[in-house]
C-alpha cells in the first residue's frame, strides 16, 4: 500500500526512467549526470515511497517489472511536464532552444538535413540539435522511451500516445536505368509496374510498405523474391546495375540521379506518393513548441521546390 503522503522526488522519477531506457546502471547514471550510487540510492528511495519495486536486478542483466512498465509512462510524463518548465524557463521565450533530439527516417534524412540543418542553425542559434537516423519503428520506440523528442517521418503512423503534425506531401518517382524505354516519360500509369521488375528495401523501411501500397492500388503484385536492399541508395545502385527499377521520393532524385547513371520517369495524377510529418510525445506538452518546429522545417523543404504543401484545412 503506498503511503498517501508520499511525494516522489524529481530525482527518483529521473533515475527511474534513465534504468528503464538504458537497462544499465552506469549507462543510466551517465546519462542524468550523477554516480552509479547516487542513482542506485535516488531509485531505491523511489521504489521505497511507492512500496513497489520497480527495477529488478540480476548479475547479469536489468529488467523492468510489470509494476515497473506500467509505471514507466507516467514517470517519463512527469519527467517530460519538468524539463518543459525547464526549457521555458531558460529559453527567454523562444520554444525552440536548447537541446532537441530528433530522429530522421533513411528515406529522408539524406535529402532534405543539408537545408533544415543551415536554416534551423541560423534562425535559432541556441538550438542544440541532436540527429538521430532510423528506421520508424525503432524511432517510435526511442520517441515512447524519451531517448528523441521528436521525429521526422512518413504518416500517419497511429501510435497512440503520439502527436502528429503534417508538413508537406512528396511524390514517388520511378528510378530506372539510364537510357531506359520509359525514361523521362510524364505519365506512366502506376499498372505499368506489372511488367517491371520492382526493387524493395528491406523490411522495417517504411518506403518498403508504401511502394506495395502502390502495387496494390495498381493491381500489381510484385516479385518479393527480387533484390532487396537495405537502404535506398543501395537500391538506386542495383537500378543502376540494370537489376530492376525503384521507387524513390522526390527530394532523392538530385542526389541519387548525380552519377549520371540513373533516369526517372513519372507517374500520372494523381500521382502515389506519402506525407511527412513531424512525431512527438502528446505528454511532452510541447505541442506548440513541436507545431512551430515543424512549420520551419516545412518551409525549409518546400523552398526546394519539390514537394507540395499541405492543403490549407490541414495546416495547424
Amino acid at each position: 500500500m503506498v503511503d498517501q503522503s508520499y511525494q516522489p522526488s524529481i530525482g527518483g522519477l529521473r533515475a527511474f526512467v534513465a534504468v528503464a531506457k538504458k537497462l544499465h546502471f552506469g549507462m543510466a547514471a551517465d546519462e542524468v549526470g550523477v554516480s552509479q550510487p547516487s542513482l542506485s540510492q535516488a531509485l531505491a528511495g523511489l521504489e521505497a515511497g511507492l512500496g513497489l519495486q520497480l527495477v529488478e536486478r540480476t548479475t547479469r542483466r536489468v529488467m523492468l517489472t510489470a509494476e515497473g512498465r506500467r509505471l514507466l509512462p507516467s514517470a517519463m510524463a512527469v519527467c517530460d511536464a519538468v524539463d518543459n518548465v525547464l526549457a521555458e524557463a531558460a529559453g527567454g521565450g523562444d520554444p525552440l532552444s536548447g537541446s532537441l533530439r530528433l530522429g530522421l527516417i533513411p528515406t529522408i534524412a539524406p535529402y532534405i538535413l543539408p537545408a533544415v540543418l543551415r536554416g534551423l542553425g541560423h534562425r535559432h542559434p541556441d538550438l542544440e540539435l541532436r540527429v538521430v537516423e532510423d528506421q520508424t519503428g525503432r524511432l517510435l520506440d526511442q520517441l515512447r522511451e524519451g531517448s528523441l523528442d521528436a521525429a521526422v517521418l512518413a504518416l500517419p503512423t497511429n501510435a497512440p500516445g503520439l502527436g502528429e503534425i503534417g508538413m508537406y506531401d512528396e511524390d514517388f518517382v520511378l528510378a530506372l536505368p539510364a537510357a531506359h524505354p520509359l525514361a523521362g516519360r510524364q505519365k506512366l500509369a502506376p499498372s505499368m509496374l506489372a511488367d517491371l521488375p520492382l526493387l524493395l528495401l528491406d523490411e522495417g523501411h517504411c518506403l518498403r510498405d508504401q511502394a506495395l501500397e502502390v502495387c496494390q492500388t495498381a493491381g500489381v503484385s510484385p516479385d518479393l523474391r527480387q533484390t532487396r536492399a537495405a537502404s535506398l541508395t543501395t537500391a538506386v545502385q542495383c537500378v543502376e546495375g540494370g537489376l530492376g527499377v525503384t521507387l524513390i521520393p522526390r527530394t532523392a532524385v538530385d542526389v541519387e540521379t548525380a552519377s549520371g547513371e540513373l533516369d526517372t520517369a513519372e507517374f500520372t495524377k494523381p500521382r502515389p506518393g506519402r506525407r511527412i510529418g513531424l512525431v512527438y510525445r502528446e505528454s511532452s506538452g510541447r505541442g506548440p513548441a513541436y507545431t512551430e518546429l515543424a512549420a520551419e522545417i516545412a518551409e525549409l523543404v518546400l523552398a526546394s521546390g519539390e514537394v507540395s504543401p499541405l492543403p490549407k484545412s490541414l495546416v495547424p
